[in-house]
Order: C-alpha cells, then structure tokens, then sequence
C-alpha cells in the first residue's frame, strides 16, 4: 500500500498535541498580543495523549496536521513536531491574513482532502469545529486532554486566529 492509499489521520496542532497553556496570558489582555502568543509556540510542552495517538495513527494512517496557526508559523511548527518526535506529515496552515473562523477554514480543508483521500479521523480540540465536522460524517475525536481557555476559543471563532 503506497502513502496515496493510506487513509489520514488529520490532527489539530494547539491544545491537541501542544500545551499552549503558558501563552494564554498574552490573550488575556487587552490587546490580544498575537505577535508574542505566536512567537513563544516554540516552548509548548507536549499532550502525551494527543502525541500517543498520532504515533499510535500513523501505524495504519498517514498523519497530516491541519492547523489555524498562520503561514507565517510554519518553520517554527515543523521544528516542533520533528523535536516531540511527531510522524512526519503535511501541514495546512492559515494563511497569514485569513481571519475566517476555524470551523469554516478546516472544514473547507477537510472537504478537499476527501475529495481524494479517506478521511479516518479529525483530532480537534475545538468543539465547534468537531460539531461541524460530524455534521458533515467525519469521525471526530475530541480533544479534552488540555487545561480549557476561554480566551483561545474567543480567539478561534471570533477572531479567526488559530
């Protein structure tokens, strides 16, 4: 079986496999501060569920990353997934000035890599964008293995940030 006939497993990157929780504090503040929250993604700790679940995924899946972290992040999130020892896999970032809200934007990406490709699983920590994927028979895990944040689901669906 080639890479082209392996089902995907398409993981969420902050609050599913990166504990974001140690840059919360620059949404909490009036402005958001998105320059900094952005620049410190590099320090996040790993969710040892979500990266035991996209090791344990790419035994019979092809990892890809479907992320709301902007274009401009993406040296820094592939340094990241390559030093938690993440499956190797593309990765569809927003582009740097779509500020759409998560939902629309992923679920758009979902769509078109269905088109072409089983879709296994959506690993999403965001619940509107888990409610619009089942909506649309995706088979959705939920991530709630990560200290919730008011501020980032603002942020999210409001702000079409991450």
């Amino acid at each position: 079986m080639t890479d082209n006939d392996r089902p995907l497993a398409v993981f969420d990157l902050d609050n599913t496999l990166a504990d974001t929780a140690h840059r919360q504090r620059f949404l909490e503040r009036k402005p958001r501060d998105w320059d900094a929250f952005f620049a410190a993604a590099p320090h996040d700790p790993q969710l040892t569920e979500g990266v035991a679940l996209a090791r344990e995924s790419a035994e019979e899946c092809e990892v890809v990353y479907l992320t709301g972290r902007p274009e401009r992040c993406r040296g820094d999130t592939v340094d990241w997934l390559a030093a938690h020892g993440l499956p190797e896999g593309r990765i569809w970032m927003r582009r740097d000035n779509d500020r759409r809200p998560a939902r629309r934007t992923k679920l758009e990406i979902l769509r078109n890599l269905a088109r072409t490709r089983e879709i296994r699983v959506l690993v999403d920590d965001d619940e509107l964008v888990c409610e619009d994927a089942e909506r649309a028979g995706f088979t959705v895990v939920r991530a709630r293995w990560a200290a919730d944040s008011a501020a980032l689901k603002v942020a999210q669906e409001r702000e079409g940030r991450t």
